[in-house]
């Protein structure tokens, strides 16, 4: 009975120790979290007023640019996944690299290659795991991006993009992260980036309104050419805030389920070694009462 005890103490310390630490998690994830989200918000003005500023000049002008342009055929694709550097965030990782992977499939299926843009340790791992080919990767700096990340991140694609299949390049590029729905929910997002094939953010003209006039200088295509890189920087800045403030709420959330079921570890065990003393107490009363008995009798 001594030994069973001691087990449950045991397991009972260790129990509590985990909940510190998970505690501890949680609360760094749920401060930190608040300021992914303030990143996310401050970030919206400027994205969406590249948006209108690509709107104006793709749907006012005839140009045909490559960045606006359906290519005729398309043999290869690019996804571009962001997953995290760390774990302990439930299925933060894994559901975003099961979209990719699906993602990938259905381009495959429609007769195109498939290359792989890898953003954070858990991807990297994951593809080293299973001997899979990438082009290129983008590790330590997933918890808090920086905006030299993400205009390093776009320069890289926009090069891929503008270099023909044949030569290595691709005719389309996606990006697959995860958005913070609420607190609790985190859902992948997949997202075709280029060719922009419906820009977003185009006022509707009432009817009977004429249309609004536009003079660009010195041309439209110079303007797509300094825009347009600009609003992919700014589309994968956004997704890297994105996925950070997922995936804090998504710590956050599996932190707090880890610190309660070490509570109901703590409340299980203790009821246990509990039943344990009871039982070695009854058994050392008997023993106690039989040795009375035993010692009467001989009298």
């Amino acid at each position: 009975m001594g030994a069973q005890l001691r087990v449950y103490t045991q397991r009972i310390k260790s129990a509590q120790t985990t909940k510190k630490i998970t505690k501890a998690m949680e609360l760094i994830a749920a401060s930190r979290i608040q300021k992914a989200q303030a990143r996310v918000k401050a970030s919206g003005p400027y994205s969406d007023a590249i948006t209108r500023a690509v709107s104006a000049v793709a749907t006012h002008t005839d140009i045909d640019h490559p960045l606006t342009t359906e290519p005729a055929t398309v043999e290869r694709a690019a996804v571009v996944i962001f997953t995290a550097d760390r774990g302990l965030a439930g299925a933060f990782n894994s559901q975003v690299i099961r979209e990719a992977m699906e993602l990938a499939e259905l381009l495959r299926s429609q007769g195109k290659d498939v290359v792989f843009y890898l953003i954070g340790r858990k991807a990297v791992g994951y593809f080293q795991f299973r001997k899979q080919e990438w082009v290129a990767e983008w590790t330590g700096d997933t918890d808090t991006p920086h905006h030299g990340t993400a205009k390093e991140i776009a320069g890289k694609l926009l090069e891929a993009f503008m270099t023909p299949a044949a030569e290595g390049g691709v005719d389309e590029i996606h990006v697959v992260y995860n958005k913070i729905l609420t607190m609790i929910t985190q859902e992948p997002q997949t997202v075709r980036l280029l060719p922009l094939a419906i820009v977003e953010g185009v006022a509707e003209v009432a009817a009977g309104e004429p249309l609004p006039l536009y003079d660009f200088e010195p041309d439209a295509e110079d303007v797509l050419d300094a825009l347009l890189p600009v609003y992919v920087e700014s589309r994968i800045f956004n997704a890297l805030l994105q996925s950070a403030a997922a995936k804090h709420a998504a710590t956050q959330k599996a932190m707090k389920s880890a610190s309660d079921n070490a509570d109901k570890l703590i409340t299980d065990y203790t009821r246990l070694r509990n039943n344990a003393r009871q039982a070695e107490i009854t058994q050392q009363i008997s023993e106690i009462v039989g040795g009375a008995d035993a010692l009467s009798s001989a009298k």
